[in-house]
């Protein structure tokens, strides 16, 4: 089987009571017959524009000769290294698949200015930008941040006197201003199938052209989808994805927070792409699944919240001593390929149990729209509330500064998590040259004793943004910033990547205090290699 679920405990439990409900109401077959009454009357019309995703392995099939005829064509210029510019949906599902496959890949979805110019030079062992071609993956075409890399890139493209039609391939939906623009400029093209969603798109276009072009054998994916197929288009008690629904989203009182540990797997990177598909598709109308993205020895994993529910991905989940050690978890192991299959329909399936349309994210907008509004208006920064330790405070809430410590910020935020909340840490840094940074998520989720994400932004606000703000008004949020010298122009824009990802964080942050009631913490790293040190000890 290309896919195993076992469950124990409470999980088995909730399956036993929710699953036959879900046999009876045939929606497996449903969703493969392409019903879009499934959700309702007011999903109807979002949802027959939708389900695209479910034949997305036989529509694919003719896209990977053309991929594999131009890889040749790149390689045999000594056009090697492949650079993906793309957010969330565009740019999670290929990352995976080429990280599992060992297949170099570099993803650009941030607008750190430090991320965007290592994105742009590369380095002496890949060849650096003679040796790169820019893949542009959007499936609106109007992604702001996807379309200032790519203007970035044209340029750095033409200092070298390279002609940018011959290094930039575009993959978007047909129409979009995307592709209206780069067919007038000459630029190679794919365009997706447009009744799939970026976040079901793992097997269109959108994860094939950028893995494809990078060296993954896209065949054996879609093989290993292709083999799971028949299992989840059945009405059965036997249904993978109806197995996986029933023990996320099922359950009185329902735990909606859903703990994702890989131990052992060989995929590499699948938690960060069902955090996005899960949260992005529940977390709305005041309701959701909070994926969070776990260690094997996070906190959680000792303290055990009642509301958390663990899913272990493993190699092989049916060895009996797995289920001694693991009491109540959902174990799984599977194929890549069976996993975005499976985790699809268990997603949509989830949707429906929960009375909600998970293919709309109707709350991303509002962080994109608060951003432009700054870009344009150029409004003062917020005012320090203090700054100790090279740590510049800022809070939505003057009470939480009442402390003057960063420590004591951190305490009278996490005060204010209720008892089913949670925190959620926004780092927008340059990635590369802070990585320890994603350490914090466990500090935190020892010190506030409540589950914790944690997003690199501004890529999370294509992710479990939607969540944050139409989900349950139960999170508080750090944003973690700093300051740089580090700053790149972004050609035939009035404003440059470090405005831009400025913009970005306090648009997010205005929209979740002022428009949601969120609380928000802002640190800003005046000197961001010494100032960490001092973020992890205020954080124990």
């Amino acid at each position: 089987m290309a896919f195993d679920i076992h469950l124990t405990g409470h999980a088995k439990a909730v399956v036993a009571e929710t699953l036959p409900g879900l046999v009876a109401s045939l929606v497996a077959s449903g969703i493969t017959a392409g019903d879009a009454s499934l959700w309702g009357a007011a999903a109807e019309d979002e949802a027959s524009r939708r389900l695209g995703w479910v034949q997305a392995v036989s529509v694919s099939r003719p896209l990977v000769p053309e991929i594999e005829a131009l890889r040749a064509e790149l390689v045999a210029q000594g056009l090697t290294r492949i650079v993906l510019a793309g957010m969330g949906g565009s740019s999670l599902a290929p990352e995976v698949i080429a990280q599992t496959a060992g297949v170099p890949l570099v993803i650009l979805d941030s607008t750190a200015p430090g991320q965007v110019l290592a994105a742009i030079d590369g380095d002496s062992e890949s060849g650096g930008l003679e040796s790169t071609v820019l893949v542009v993956s959007s499936k609106s075409g109007s992604t702001v941040e996807t379309d200032s890399a790519k203007r970035a890139f044209e340029a750095a493209f033409r200092d070298l006197g390279i002609d940018p039609r011959e290094r930039i391939v575009v993959v978007t939906d047909p129409g979009s201003p995307l592709h209206e623009a780069a067919r007038a400029d000459g630029y190679r093209v794919f365009t997706a199938d447009p009744t799939v969603g970026g976040r079901y798109s793992a097997l269109t276009a959108f994860g094939l052209v950028p893995a494809g072009l990078a060296g993954v054998d896209l065949n054996e994916l879609l093989d290993e989808a292709d083999a799971t197929l028949l299992e989840v288009a059945i009405d059965s008690p036997d249904n993978p994805a109806l197995v996986l629904a029933a023990a996320i989203a099922g359950g009185t009182p329902r735990r909606d927070k859903l703990g994702l540990v890989p131990d052992g797997t060989h995929i590499v990177g699948l938690p960060d792409w069902i955090e996005q598909l899960v949260a992005e598709s529940t977390g709305k109308e005041g309701t959701g699944i909070l994926p969070v993205v776990l260690l094997p020895v996070s906190p959680e994993l000792e303290s055990r919240p009642a509301d958390l529910q663990i899913v272990r991905l493993v190699d092989e989940a049916n060895e009996f001593h797995l289920f001694e050690r693991h009491e109540g978890e959902i174990l799984i192991s599977g194929s890549l390929g069976a996993q975005f299959v499976v985790w699809e329909y268990a997603t949509a399936i989830a949707g429906r149990m929960l009375g909600i349309n998970p293919f709309d994210q109707p709350d991303v907008e509002s962080a994109k729209v608060a951003a432009r509004g700054l870009l344009e208006g150029q409004p003062e920064q917020a005012p320090v509330a203090f700054a100790v330790e090279g740590v510049e405070v800022r809070v939505s809430d003057p009470a939480l500064a009442a402390s003057g410590t960063v420590a004591g910020v951190l305490d009278a935020l996490w005060a204010q998590i209720p008892a089913d909340g949670y925190v959620a840490i926004q780092a927008y840094v340059d990635r590369l040259s802070l990585p320890q940074l994603a350490g914090l998520r466990e500090l935190v989720a020892a010190d506030s004793g409540r589950p914790t994400t944690f997003g690199w932004g501004p890529r999370f606000l294509h992710s479990t943004g939607q969540f944050h703000k139409g989900g349950p008004a139960t999170g508080v949020f750090v944003q973690i910033l700093e300051r740089t010298d580090v700053d790149l122009e972004i050609p035939g824009r009035p404003f440059t990547f470090g405005r831009l990802i400025e913009a970005q964080a306090a648009g997010d942050a205005d929209v979740l205090a002022a428009g949601h009631g969120r609380p928000v913490v802002t640190l800003t790293l005046t000197d961001p290699q010494p100032d960490v040190l001092a973020l992890f000890e205020a954080a124990q």
